[in-house]
């Protein structure tokens, strides 16, 4: 395995990411892991200096300095580990308290650190010492995390639980909806590939993160009827793949706003919006174009023709991913994610 130098110690590796398909893989070689509903995370050790990385590349210290706190109690002290930011609250891990966490004010910050304290999920191993681990098999790289989190005691700090038993990935994935957001897929021959889906998924859920490329107005004109989704193709031109209107009446005005001042042309470099949706009740086929900042995560049920075939829903903001990451190799084929939900529904009867 190769040597690296402090360069390498500082963030600017993409994490590997992983491929949405309708089923877990069988047979021998692979590893399952949950996967947990938290922040992606890579932390990077150099004797004092840690940082805390997302998965767009953004630093998270300034948000969670407890787990960083964590990171400088720890034995090791030269490593860059991958891992998940998550929040336990009532048993069930809470997204919405990870948000929390992306405030401008340090006392809001620091108050929330005491009140609900963030872990960190450890579930593999990039850099250790003076050896690269990046074209190391998993099966060598588990085994190096599992010594390292051996040497340490701190409540704050875990190590995801992994199994080459499919049976066992099977009762992870009736898990998801508590703690779990679904369960990954890894080779154990497999090398760490930054910024590659070399890495399969499977969710309970059909979700797809989506940028607002723009919004329409209601009937009254003056609040938001339906947020517009994009998404990425393979040159980088932003589609319009449907919408969503499931937005709270209470959201309604602080949302408008928050749109109104991101308006700006074109809002989608490929297919636009036309007319109203088929589905919908507007009255104008105008729409208000915006730029590309905002993620929302959407639940849908079909796809056509790489656009969701009715109206979808709104789940949640997703302020830890970028743009970019947005991108149509995320969606199901139909076929696949119809077998895939009628799977589950059998399994849960």
């Amino acid at each position: 395995m190769a040597e690296f130098d402090r360069l390498e110690l500082k963030p600017g590796l993409a994490p590997m990411e992983a491929k949405l398909v309708d089923s877990l893989p069988e047979g021998e070689g692979w590893q399952y892991e949950p996967k947990w509903d938290g922040f992606r995370c890579l932390v990077f050790r150099d004797g004092p200096e840690v940082a805390l990385m997302s998965k767009s590349g953004k630093p998270l210290g300034r948000y969670f300095p407890e787990v960083t706190e964590t990171v400088l109690e720890m034995e090791a002290d030269r490593f860059v580990l991958d891992g998940e930011l998550i929040i336990p609250v009532d048993g069930i891990l809470s997204f919405d308290a990870l948000q929390l966490r992306l405030h401008p004010a340090e006392s809001r910050i620091a108050r929330l650190a005491g009140e609900t304290p963030a872990q960190l999920m450890l579930f593999d191993l990039l850099f250790s010492k003076e050896t690269s681990y990046l074209d190391a098999p998993l099966e060598l790289r588990r085994r190096s995390l599992e010594i390292i989190y051996a040497a340490e005691q701190h409540d704050d700090l875990q190590l995801s639980p992994c199994t080459a038993d499919v049976e066992i990935a099977r009762q992870w994935l009736d898990q998801v909806g508590a703690a779990l957001d679904g369960v990954v897929a890894k080779r154990r021959d497999g090398r760490y590939e930054p910024g590659e889906r070399a890495m399969l998924k499977i969710k309970a859920m059909r979700t797809a993160d989506c940028v607002v490329g723009g919004f329409r107005y209601g009937t009254n004109g003056k609040s938001v009827a339906s947020l517009l989704l994009g998404l990425y193709d393979e040159s980088g031109l932003l589609h319009h793949v449907g919408y969503t209107s499931s937005i709270p009446a209470a959201e309604k005005a602080v949302l408008t706003k928050r749109l109104e001042a991101l308006v700006e042309a074109p809002g989608f470099t490929g297919d636009a919006p036309g007319g109203p949706s088929r589905w919908s009740t507007e009255r104008t086929g105008e729409w208000q174009p915006l730029r590309p900042e905002l993620i929302a995560e959407v639940r849908y049920d079909h796809v056509t023709g790489r656009r969701f075939r009715h109206g979808t829903k709104f789940l949640r903001w997703r302020p830890d991913k970028s743009p970019e990451q947005c991108r149509m190799d995320q969606l199901q084929a139909p076929a696949a994610a119809d077998r895939l939900a009628a799977g589950l529904e059998a399994a849960s009867s």
